[in-house]
């Protein structure tokens, strides 16, 4: 199976004294599959991510390769990056509130997407939009649509950035600690409807988190991250039965992962159980 994201030598650094972020990250995803990044604040996960999106600031200096489909994106212009973005790859951010423009109702900005890469119409584009929302869980669709992100519940803002990321049907995912935010009962919720949506588009997923108990309920195989480096990496039982890097040891220990089992399905929550408020 040919992969759709390799990440090669990948090198990471910041401003005149090169402060190092990632050093020397390689992986690859084909379609379809998921792979968890996990480790502590600061080991450089979330600054892959940006990388392989190009989506990092003016200062960084970024070298190694990011190939997508055999073709390397290091230093492409934007114009080809965006043509990517949001199309064949997107992303769900950690923070709704500031993933989401608070000036402009939801419904628009999912729309935005789908005028933007798939040239719809007002009212087609509107259907989907509501339809998409349906489909990620979103209680009362029409009214969510036309809410601004300060009127929903922080589950409901997830749910959306979900929706933005799905609608235009890519073919990688990559999710920068998505439930983070949000309570245990929403996070179960949130993850159940990222799990169903990634399957019903079979789309690859690379899921960011400092939490393994969370990974080993998404993902297939999973990467620790230390330091800026990859220091261990296999199928998440192996990893989780025979953690090799002290490192993942302690994650393993802390995650108290005896009590979570790994690739288990996630409990099924429809619109009508779902108790969030609303605004």
């Amino acid at each position: 199976m040919s992969a759709l994201l390799e990440v090669d030598d990948l090198r990471v650094d910041f401003g005149r004294r090169r402060v190092p972020a990632v050093a020397g990250v390689s992986l690859a995803l084909g379609p379809g599959e998921r792979l968890g990044l996990i480790g502590a604040s600061g080991s450089g996960k979330s600054v892959t991510a940006l990388a392989v999106m190009g989506l990092l600031p003016d200062n960084a200096h970024v070298s190694g390769e990011v190939r997508w489909r055999g073709e390397n994106l290091v230093g492409r212009g934007d114009g080809r990056l965006s043509r990517l973005r949001g199309s064949r790859m997107s992303m769900v951010f950690q923070e709704p509130m500031t993933a989401l423009d608070p000036t402009m109702r939801v419904g628009r900005q999912v729309a935005e997407v789908l005028r933007l890469h798939r040239d719809a119409a007002p009212g087609p584009a509107r259907q989907r939009v509501l339809d998409m929302l349906a489909r990620v869980g979103v209680p009362d669709p029409d009214r969510v649509a036309d809410a601004y992100p300060h009127q929903l519940s922080g589950g409901q803002r997830q749910r959306v950035l979900i929706a933005m990321a799905l609608v235009n049907q890519p073919e990688l995912v990559l999710c920068d600690e998505p439930t983070t935010a949000l309570d245990v009962t929403v996070q179960a919720r949130v993850l159940n409807v990222l799990d169903r949506q990634l399957r019903a588009a079979d789309a690859a997923c690379l899921f960011i988190s400092h939490d393994l108990a969370v990974v080993a309920q998404v993902c297939d195989r999973v990467a620790v991250m230390w330091r800026g480096r990859i220091v261990e990496s296999g199928r998440v039982v192996d990893i989780l039965e025979r953690p090799a890097h002290p490192y993942t040891a302690a994650l393993v220990t802390a995650a108290r992962i005896d009590r979570v089992q790994p690739g288990r399905p996630l409990p099924t929550v429809t619109v009508a159980d779902d108790p969030e408020p609303g605004p």
